[in-house]
């Protein structure tokens, strides 16, 4: 099989656009304030341009610990063509999320937290860096956004 040439930087970040905009999955990482044991779920996601929006019951362990730290790593595609987010995160209430975004949210994921039982919470992360790659030729120049900013020019 022949892999493809490594894409230039310019490339990767519309690459990577184009993942957050049309992928409805992400991998969240998070672990507890005092370097307890990590955690990792699956979550859907709305990409809004500049953040992503999360959802999940106020008291599970991803909850618990995306409120309590305030930061996460998300895992966008598969290992060969993965992009990596690490961010920080503001917590919303439902009743604090605009009712337009919250119907977004719901139209993109297939799932509407506000009409389950289970106290869910929404979970606006923002980017400060990103790193994407397919293969050990794109290690190299990997990090696309660094302290919120991307380092590449559209």
């Amino acid at each position: 099989m022949t892999r493809p040439p490594a894409r230039p930087a310019k490339q990767r970040k519309q690459d990577t656009l184009n993942r957050l905009e049309h992928d409805e999955d992400v991998w969240v990482a998070t672990a507890e304030v005092d370097g307890g044991v990590p955690y990792l779920v699956p979550l859907s996601y709305l990409w809004d341009g500049s953040t992503l929006l999360l959802a999940t019951p106020a008291n599970s362990p991803t909850g618990r610990n995306l409120r309590t730290t305030g930061r996460a790593r998300l895992g966008v595609g598969p290992t060969r063509d993965v992009v990596m987010i690490e961010g920080t995160v503001d917590t919303i209430a439902p009743a604090q999320l605009p009712e337009e975004v919250a119907d977004r949210f719901a139209a993109r994921t297939g799932f509407d937290p506000r009409q389950l039982s289970t106290p869910y919470l929404y979970f606006r992360v923002r980017p400060h860096r990103v790193q994407a790659w397919r293969e050990a030729d794109e290690l190299a120049g990997r990090e696309l956004m660094r302290d919120g900013e991307w380092l590449v020019a559209d």
